[in-house]
């Protein structure tokens, strides 16, 4: 921005604003209409920052940018060109005023496709602007496409504004939502997996039946080699984290599949009994004690045997 351009927006606009009546908000308008005029100068995004400190309470000011950043989120989405410096001004400037109305507009900004720094401060705008951003995502997880779905949920996870309750619930939400989707689509069960992951970490026991569901949709799948045992693997870690009394009678059945197993033909996997074996011992239901005290007696390792007795010794007895 020339220096002399910079001058008379201090003198004529930011200057006299600052010792005007609150509600008069001509000088702002007046600047957003020299924006429209040339918008292409190299003064505009300047333009832009400016109307984000001048144009806080302004309802029309507000109302614009988050306008003009929601037809350049559409342009990025159909190809078309954008300017980024602008669209990074405008995020800015939006971030400035800090109203929630302005959240729909930054998300959209989030998954419209821009290059990640972009991305990123909208995310970070989205973050930091007050209002009740747990609501906002919520909606979205229940109305919009399963992309933007998917999205909101990241958007959860990696918030420092989010209580553990806040994102505990997205997650199950989240969950939910992917279990509810039959066909095999990317986002959707990446989405389900890292939900189950954030819920293992949070040990959001409300969400025990769902981690069930999708124990029995992942074992189909890794029974039919279409998901890695790693998947598998965390549908057991999810289940020991947030399982109750169903979940430790269906791990306990398994782990009674495999002892049968393993007593006839001596073949089993490792890593998946000693899963269910720690998820057991997590999940503490005695249902369990039979099926572990087999293991005992088994020709299991010794670090499996291990693993069984430490289960064991945490359940729990009603006395």
């Amino acid at each position: 921005m020339n220096k002399k351009l910079w001058f008379l927006i201090l003198i004529f606009i930011i200057i006299p604003f600052a010792f005007c009546d609150t509600d008069d908000f001509s000088q702002a308008e007046d600047l957003w209409r020299t924006f429209l005029e040339n918008p292409d100068s190299d003064s505009s995004a300047d333009i832009l920052i400016t109307l984000g400190i001048i144009g806080k309470g302004n309802r029309n000011i507000i109302e614009y940018l988050n306008n003009y950043l929601m037809r350049n989120n559409l342009f990025i989405k159909s190809g078309s060109p954008v300017n980024y410096i602008l669209v990074s001004a405008c995020i800015f400037a939006i971030m400035e005023l800090g109203d929630s109305s302005s959240y729909q507009a930054l998300f959209s900004a989030y998954c419209a496709g821009y290059p990640e720094v972009i991305a990123s401060e909208a995310y970070g705008a989205l973050d930091v602007i007050p209002g009740n951003l747990f609501q906002f995502l919520l909606s979205v997880l229940w109305n919009n496409s399963y992309y933007e779905k998917f999205a909101a949920f990241r958007a959860s996870v990696n918030s420092e504004r989010l209580s553990i309750s806040e994102k505990g619930q997205i997650a199950e939400l989240a969950l939910e939502q992917a279990l509810a989707v039959v066909e095999n689509d990317f986002d959707i069960n990446t989405m389900r997996y890292n939900a189950v992951l954030t819920l293992t970490d949070l040990r959001w026991t409300r969400a025990s039946s769902l981690a069930i569901r999708h124990y029995y949709r992942v074992q189909y799948d890794y029974l039919r080699d279409v998901v890695s045992k790693e998947r598998y693997l965390e549908a057991i870690n999810c289940l020991g984290a947030v399982g109750n009394s169903h979940a430790a009678l269906m791990l306990g059945l398994q782990l009674g599949l495999i002892n049968a197993k393993t007593e006839n033909t001596g073949s089993y996997d490792t890593e998946i009994i000693l899963a269910i074996i720690q998820a057991l011992g997590l999940i503490g239901d005695n249902a369990a004690f039979d099926h572990l005290l087999s293991v005992i007696d088994l020709p299991y390792p010794q670090y499996i045997q291990t693993a069984a007795k430490e289960a064991i010794d945490r359940l729990k007895w009603i006395r």
